[in-house]
């Protein structure tokens, strides 16, 4: 497997006269893993949506494909109706069969693909279950894993580990530093700042357009640098806060 390398110039994105993106230029290498970082508003979904091509923008994104133009992604939550009788199988099944309907169940040959997806994130055993019985982590380990099953040379994560658990994590992290090894390129929208530290080979601050890019051990030791991201991860926490206050 040979991922893409990308190539972001001077990418810019206006929105009901409010501009989103402007000027951003940056590049990310093949089978590298490269966060993006930046404040909530920043324009950080924005930017990997006009990747998929789901946004208009100005400039250039430019994908040098390599083997394969296979694409997973992973987005921060599953937005479905709990109530729903869909079972982890019926959600497989939709991702798997483009002909063969969901209701009828997985097919034999599409099998094997979804349960050594399920696997590698920790799922076995989990594929009768009904989707709105798992837990919050569940859910979000059976999003990667569905971004498995096509064999993607390039994975795009939208801050895939806001609600997963601890055992949940460290499969995750394992799945995409086997990835990387495999040569798929991964473009992760992170807040964790040891993570990024630890996990990326590149990572790009944006706030409307690029403050800084560059190896995290790098861009992060510089103080005005750091100081920034702490101001990430204070709007990050924000929400769980209001969370657990209201629960009190």
């Amino acid at each position: 497997m040979r991922g893409p390398s990308i190539r972001f110039d001077n990418v810019g994105l206006a929105l009901g006269g409010a501009q989103i993106l402007q000027d951003v230029s940056f590049s990310i290498a093949p089978g590298e893993i490269h966060c993006v970082i930046g404040p909530n508003g920043g324009g950080k979904t924005s930017l990997i949506r006009s990747l998929l091509g789901q946004m208009p923008h100005t400039g250039t994104i430019a994908v040098n494909w390599g083997d394969t133009r296979t694409i997973g992604y992973v987005p921060q939550a599953l937005d479905f109706d709990k109530t729903l009788p869909v079972t982890v199988d019926d959600f497989m099944a939709m991702v798997c069969q483009k002909r063969r309907p969901a209701f009828i169940g997985l097919s034999k040959a599409n099998r094997p693909r979804a349960e050594a997806a399920l696997a590698r994130v920790g799922l076995v055993g989990k594929n009768k279950r009904k989707l709105g019985s798992l837990s919050g982590g569940e859910r979000q380990r059976i999003l990667v894993a569905q971004a498995l099953i096509p064999e993607p040379a390039m994975l795009v994560l939208d801050e895939p580990m806001t609600s997963m658990d601890e055992i949940g994590a460290e499969r995750f992290v394992q799945v995409i530093q086997e990835l990387s090894g495999e040569g798929v390129t991964v473009i992760w929208i992170a807040h964790d700042l040891a993570q990024v530290r630890a996990l990326a080979a590149n990572v790009t601050c944006i706030n409307r357009t690029v403050l800084f890019t560059g190896p995290p051990k790098q861009v992060l030791a510089n103080f005005n640098a750091e100081e920034l991201f702490t101001q990430v991860l204070q709007v990050a926490a924000e929400p769980v806060r209001a969370a657990k206050a209201g629960a009190a």
